[in-house]
């Protein structure tokens, strides 16, 4: 579009696949609190889908094709659809870093990792703290520059998290992620009825949920009635984890899982099958960091997210590149192609 700044321009000639190499350039600089948690964000929300949506004649029409249900835009969160991460609570800084960085963007041939970092330590050397910490949440940063613009981005950033939260040290969340639960002075001699404690939101001293041994997150998260999980996200009917069909069939139950990967059962034939052509996360890690919380069953306790949205999108995305992938040769090879086109 001719209204784009020169940054927004040259992140737009970034797509997947470039954003994933960059991502796998940076995952060496960012800190453990939020290397698991930078990657889950970029599966939560997909460059792939947005441009479908963005380049749809009809895109409400696509979303529910696509069965899309929930907050699948970053327009609507822009502040908020990071807070899992630890540098969400540099956001305000952050954001008018990235600011700055776009308004005087000259493309000089910098790589985008390489403009990422340069952002984060800039900031990191102001705010006086390890640039570790900055380096997913500024990536996070240009990706949602990339899908919002910069009419809805050039805003004030804002913490989302209380005080008591923002001041714990990335050292103690992460200790709190390695913890599992005490089964008594005779627990390792317990083969059955172990509990294990479940933390869907790090920010949130309530929400936690305890389950069985060797059951599924799902079912653990449909025995939690602290609250009226439907008030807050219409897609909850049961518990905190939305879920619908407990067969790896609807793809509601997807998770990110920011502590204790490890801990949860490796995938199986038909998890694994699913959650690619939901869309989700392409794979084939035994024990990835995005599951759904029907198939994973735990063996100790663990740290999850829950997206604010879900659909069926990834036959959808891998039609569309095979399309454009196919299109160079089909026009090479017809003469007709022309006038094809017009029918």
């Amino acid at each position: 579009m001719s209204n784009q700044t020169a940054f927004e321009n040259f992140l737009n000639e970034h797509d997947e696949e470039a954003w994933s190499a960059t991502l796998t350039t940076l995952l060496r600089t960012i800190h453990d609190v939020d290397r698991n948690a930078t990657q889950i964000w970029f599966s939560f929300y997909p460059l792939s889908l947005f441009q479908a949506l963005t380049n749809s004649d009809d895109s409400e029409t696509l979303a529910q094709r696509l069965l899309l249900q929930g907050k699948f835009y970053l327009k609507d969160q822009i502040d908020t659809s990071h807070t899992f991460l630890y540098g969400h609570r540099f956001w305000p800084e952050i954001k008018s870093a990235v600011q700055k960085h776009a308004a005087s963007f000259v493309g000089d041939g910098t790589s985008l990792s390489d403009q990422v970092l340069k952002v984060a330590a800039e900031t990191a050397k102001a705010l006086k703290v390890d640039q570790s910490l900055l380096a997913g949440i500024t990536a996070v940063a240009f990706m949602t520059l990339q899908q919002t613009g910069s009419a809805a981005f050039n805003t004030p950033g804002k913490v989302s998290i209380d005080k008591k939260h923002t001041r714990l040290s990335p050292e103690q969340v992460l200790r709190e992620r390695a913890k599992d639960d005490s089964q008594g002075l005779l627990g390792f001699l317990r083969t059955v009825n172990k509990k294990w404690t479940v933390t869907h939101d790090e920010n949130d001293d309530r929400a936690t949920y305890v389950m069985n041994n060797i059951q599924d997150l799902a079912w653990g998260a449909a025995e939690d009635r602290s609250r009226n999980w439907r008030e807050i996200d219409a897609r909850r009917g049961e518990g905190p984890i939305p879920v619908e069909c407990r067969s790896a069939s609807c793809g509601t139950c997807w998770v990110g899982v920011l502590g204790g990967a490890e801990k949860l059962s490796d995938v199986a034939a038909r998890e694994g099958k699913k959650i690619k052509e939901f869309g989700y996360i392409d794979t084939n890690e035994t024990k990835p960091l995005i599951r759904l919380a029907c198939q994973a069953q735990t063996h100790g306790a663990v740290s999850i997210v829950i997206p604010p949205w879900n659909g069926v999108f990834g036959k959808y995305i891998r039609a569309q590149k095979a399309a454009v992938e196919e299109q160079p040769s089909a026009v090479a090879d017809s003469p007709a192609t022309a006038n094809d086109q017009s029918h």
